[in-house]
């Protein structure tokens, strides 16, 4: 990865608006159109001064009064009531992390991958003690999946670098994946959550059709690729079950190679290395291979439920421009907190507030939620936030009023 920042090239739209809006800060004029764009580039890098050496030679001029902004949707007063809720939490540190507490996250996921080799090395490759060391590596797995992604929104080290270097290090070496893939669909997520053919994560291949919008268009047009009426039913045949093993695997490794990123394709290697070399002199080559597998099959569930429980169940349709604060809560919802909901979603339960500061570190997002809270009842939003166990239903439940509104289209328009 270059030294540029990963946001810089996530949001290239927004960068022509946004330069002037943080550079006017700077000066004595006032600024009489700063856009939300400004929010969201702000959401992205936590040092202004190191970015702003990037973005001069894109400063090509400052639009007329009568010209729109990206963000013609925009409220004015949402976007200053959350700058101010933004600099609230500079005054209380909310961006200042924890060091031991990443430390500790680090050291239980190499804990669990110690007893795990321990397992079988002890007990032996019997049937129990082998599905014993796939449950535990799958929740290192998953638990370094959680880890990884606080090093990529850059919410663990002041410097970049640094950073850049141990989440390289974390999703290569402990996960076999690539950190610039990630950062490539993550930053286009963050910027657009839940707009179609701006967020990968809602680009489902004709799989699966979601929201409201999308169902009908399909429905109208007669497109059937697959039974959509039954995707609430086949979703825990093909979503879950596969997305990791089969889909992110293949995306992963092509993506390296086809991009020619070494850097990454090396320290994935430097995992599937270590891997083989503890699990081969127990299972032989097929066996480790089909062990691989069978952990990533169980990670697969794992993330699938926990990241879909906080977007899918929300509006999911074309870009509407509206403001940064109305546009994330309208993608995202949380989960009740408890130290097991937690643990178990990285504090992704926070995702409402994760999306409004992504370089936030998580340990501080339930400091900030009761003022997120008291902005949206200032302002009638809703702030949805559920149980575990609804938060999952609500999943299917989606899926399926998807599928219904497709079926009515397809038969009726």
């Amino acid at each position: 990865m270059t030294r540029e920042p990963p946001g810089c090239r996530r949001v290239n739209s927004l960068m022509l608006y946004t330069f002037r809006s943080i550079t006017s800060q700077r000066s004595s004029r006032p600024q009489r159109c700063a856009t939300s764009s400004q929010d969201a580039f702000r959401a992205f890098h936590p040092d202004l001064d190191f970015v702003r050496k990037f973005l001069k030679p894109l400063l090509i001029g400052e639009l007329a009064p009568e010209e729109p902004s990206l963000d013609r949707g925009k409220n004015s007063q949402i976007t200053e009531d959350f700058r101010a809720l933004r600099k609230a939490a500079e005054d209380m540190n909310l961006f200042k992390p924890n060091h031991l507490f990443f430390l500790l996250l680090l050291a239980h996921i190499i804990a669990m991958e110690s007893i795990a080799w321990f397992t079988i090395f002890y007990f032996g490759n019997g049937w129990i003690p082998t599905l014993v060391t796939a449950f535990v590596l799958a929740t290192s797995q998953a638990q370094a999946g959680w880890l990884q992604h606080d090093y990529g929104h850059l919410s663990v080290y002041k410097k970049s670098m640094w950073n850049h270097i141990v989440h390289k290090f974390v999703i290569g070496h402990l996960k076999g994946a690539s950190a610039n893939w990630w950062n490539h669909r993550h930053f286009q997520h963050h910027a657009k959550p839940n707009i179609f053919h701006k967020d990968p994560d809602v680009n489902m291949l004709h799989v699966f059709v979601l929201g409201e919008w999308q169902p009908i268009e399909y429905g109208k047009k007669k497109l059937k690729y697959l039974p959509y009426n039954h995707q609430h039913e086949y979703f825990f045949l093909i979503g879950p079950p596969l997305l990791i093993p089969m889909y992110f695997q293949y995306q992963i490794i092509m993506t390296m190679i086809v991009r020619k990123d070494w850097v990454d394709l090396a320290w994935a290697i430097s995992y599937y290395t270590r891997f083989f070399i503890t699990y081969i002199p127990f299972y032989g080559v097929l066996g480790a291979l089909v062990f691989l597998n069978f952990i990533r099959f169980l990670e697969s569930h794992w993330f699938v439920w926990v990241t879909q429980m906080n977007h899918i169940v929300m509006e999911i349709d074309r870009e509407s421009y509206r403001d940064w604060f109305s546009s994330q809560l309208a993608a995202t919802c949380n989960v009740e907190q408890s130290f097991f909901n937690d643990w178990f979603s990285g504090h992704l339960n926070f995702q409402i507030e994760h999306h409004l500061f992504p370089t936030m570190p998580r340990h501080n997002f339930y400091k900030i939620a009761p003022l997120v809270k008291s902005l949206c009842a200032k302002h009638g939003i809703e702030y949805q936030e559920k149980p575990l166990l609804r938060a999952l239903l609500d999943i299917i439940r989606s899926l399926k009023k998807s599928g219904q509104l497709w079926l009515d289209a397809y038969l009726h328009k």
